[in-house]
């Protein structure tokens, strides 16, 4: 059934939600559906979204480590969506976690919905949840988590999977990438900053540091052939590692950058993934890809769903084990089935698709208005 005629409206907030309304996107433009694609300039998120190709209103930016600097930001973003959002008058809105879009939403009586796998960011969660009309979760983030954040439990839409699985269940591998980047099959490493300007880490790191310039060093030193790709957040990390790292910076198996095309490729084929966020290693660990996760804090559910399914990711937040279990993970080498793209379909087919969840809903609201 056509929805031609009917209006969305979607807000992108941040790199993983580029990466994930994709394909979701395409499902509405299938539909006949018009859209209005808005994006804040946050870490990679407009080079991922022009890199995909997806056309967008480019509005606003993230506030940095500052609680003044983060409401300006959110003021000042109000300020521009809203006579566009008033103007284009959407039937419906769609976002992962975006405060301003289900602000403008619930002020314009717009119907809206969004998807939350992160209640440790109860800062957002307290603005989103008490004005969003339907919340999608994973089923392995206990409910409880999102209504002591102010969600209703009636509105709280579960699904057996993960946020990853809405690009992997359609993601083939590309080899064309390691000659792009002049790599080598399992013989390169990522590693990946902590987000240090989100709000649920204030206090607990400082905005420019990360723990890579302790563990890097000794890790290198013994595998110097192998090279290493190292995603920052910001300006300031980069600007840290390059001072911390000084010894190794010029090294060229060292690469440090803002920016990664094609980083789902980068994953399945390098050796290890090592982050201090969780979703670059929920995603390679669901590619069969080992990974070892620093974030300074508590375990996430959805890490610890993943371990107890069996698959490859450890959290580890001291220096020393990190470059313990690497050197050990680097030893052992790939397993047989490390590269066959049916070994990581096999294993993610049991899981729910979050986009498919969210798009029968939504279609099926506005074929009854």
């Amino acid at each position: 059934m056509s929805l031609s005629g009917k209006r969305i409206w979607i807000d992108i907030e941040q790199p993983k939600t580029a990466i994930m309304f994709n394909s979701l996107i395409k499902k509405f433009e299938n539909k006949d559906i018009e859209l209005l694609i808005t994006a804040r300039d946050y870490d990679s998120t407009y080079q991922i979204l022009d890199n995909s190709e997806i056309s967008c209103r480019k509005i606003g930016q993230h506030g940095g480590e500052k609680l003044e600097d983060k409401l300006r930001a959110y003021i000042d973003r109000l300020n521009q969506l809203f006579p566009i959002i008033n103007e284009f008058s959407p039937d419906f809105f769609v976002t992962f976690l975006s405060v301003e879009g289900t602000r403008i939403a619930y002020g314009l009586k717009i119907p809206s919905i969004g998807m939350n796998d992160e209640p440790r960011n109860k800062a957002v969660c307290k603005l989103i949840h008490p004005f969003i009309d339907n919340i999608i979760t994973p089923e392995c983030v206990p409910k409880e988590f999102f209504i002591q954040l102010h969600a209703d439990p009636e509105k709280i839409i579960r699904y057996n999977g993960l946020d990853e699985i809405a690009w992997l269940s359609e993601y083939f591998p590309n080899p064309n990438i390691l000659n792009k980047l002049n790599l080598e099959k399992g013989k390169f490493l990522i590693m990946r900053t902590e987000p240090s300007h989100a709000s649920y880490l204030i206090g607990k790191i400082k905005p420019e540091e990360t723990q890579i310039s302790k563990f890097l060093p000794p890790i290198f030193r013994e595998f110097p052939n192998y090279k290493y790709l190292i995603l920052v957040r910001s300006d300031k990390q980069e600007q840290f590692l390059m001072k911390e790292l000084k010894n190794l910076s010029k090294e060229e198996n060292i690469i440090i950058t803002r920016y990664l095309p094609n980083l789902v490729d980068l994953c399945f084929y390098g050796a290890l993934v090592i982050s201090g966020g969780g979703t670059i290693v929920r995603e390679s660990s669901l590619l069969d890809v080992p990974s070892i996760e620093f974030y300074p804090g508590e375990s996430a559910p959805q890490e610890k769903f993943l371990i107890k399914k069996g698959f490859p990711l450890e959290h580890l937040q001291d220096s020393n084990k990190i470059v313990e279990r690497t050197i050990e993970l680097l030893n052992q080498g790939p397993t047989p089935k490390r590269f066959k793209i049916s070994s990581f379909k096999e294993k993610i087919s049991q899981f729910e698709n979050p986009n498919d969840v969210c798009f029968e809903f939504v279609k099926n609201k506005l074929k009854n208005t």
